[in-house]
């Protein structure tokens, strides 16, 4: 028997988050099955896809947990980027061919801050062409590999904050929190036209996905670490799912309504507590015990979205 069929016959129902600190060089998937196997888990999936050559923090869920992944896929995120100006490239980002150039223009830190307020707020962004969308049924990076534009729609997203941190020569680095949706590559771009020239994506490291923060990130190497010691040492590292929902409120009902929570009935929750309270809640049995996500409706009840089953 081989070591990997020997992993796949005693992988165990394992549930929690692991926010891993994505090294460079391996796509989203290959991490989360490395990770996967680590722990032997039996169910897994990650949040929000990380580009090869980007590092920093991908959600990895496991078991129950992987019924969050919708929720943290929609969350907002912070990354620190590099920027190389003066050379634009068909992909965006270093791993492309450098198709533009542009002389880089002499502007000091006050003049890229004014530049980044610019793009503050609700703004709209044009996908690039190297990203999964799909257009009449094909992801618009093949039509890009074909040598094909097509239009792509702008959408609207949301910059809450850019901090410049380093503005020399050809190197621009900043720091960006920004809504789901966001392509940093285009938002490069775009700022160094504002600028006066062209740019593309040197480096990226993503360091917040909603709550979590940098420090709660666990490497690769710390991970294949503490899995030398068997797999519980590392589950020991794993994030109860409901930590990742810690901005939704919470409501607590007793055990007959757990049940029927449980059962995928809606419940009558009490008015005077939720009033015309609308929206996901993190929902318990009593002091403890998450039970899964439910939707206040408006009218008085608590709908089940979303059941954990803990033993599962």
């Amino acid at each position: 028997m081989t070591a990997a069929s020997s992993v796949r016959r005693h992988a165990v129902a394992v549930n929690g988050l692991l926010l891993l600190d994505k090294p460079a060089g391996l796509t989203s998937n290959q991490a989360l099955q490395k990770v996967k196997r680590l722990l032997n888990a039996k169910k897994a999936g990650h949040t929000g896809s990380l580009d090869p050559a980007a590092t920093g923090m991908l959600p990895l869920c496991f078991g129950e947990a992987t019924k969050i992944c919708a929720y943290l896929l929609a969350a907002d995120k912070s990354y620190r980027v590099t920027a190389r100006l003066g050379e634009g490239t068909d992909t965006g980002d270093a791993e492309g061919k450098i198709v533009e150039t542009a002389p880089v223009p002499d502007l000091a830190d006050e003049d890229w801050k004014r530049i980044f307020l610019q793009f503050t707020g609700e703004i709209e962004q044009v996908p690039p062409m190297y990203s999964a969308l799909k257009k009449d049924g094909k992801r618009l990076y093949e039509l890009a590999r074909q040598g094909q534009v097509v239009d792509r729609d702008a959408r609207r997203i949301r910059i809450y904050e850019m901090q410049l941190l380093e503005a020399r020569g050809n190197r621009l680095v900043f720091r960006v929190r920004c809504s789901k949706g966001t392509y940093v590559r285009t938002l490069v771009e775009d700022v160094a036209k504002a600028a006066g020239t062209v740019a593309h994506t040197a480096a990226l490291h993503r360091e917040t996905v909603g709550d979590f923060q940098a420090g709660d990130m666990l490497d690769l190497p710390s991970a294949e670490k503490l899995a030398e010691a068997g797999p519980d040492a590392l589950r020991g590292y794993l994030i109860p799912a409901d930590q990742a929902l810690q901005q939704w409120p919470e409501r607590r009902i007793g055990p007959d309504a757990a049940r029927r929570f449980n059962d995928g009935q809606s419940i009558i929750v009490s008015a005077a507590d939720t009033g015309a309270a609308t929206g996901h809640v993190r929902v318990y049995e009593g002091a403890n015990g998450f039970l899964g996500v439910g939707e206040l409706t408006g009218d008085g009840m608590l709908t089940p979205r979303r059941i954990f089953r803990a033993g599962s």
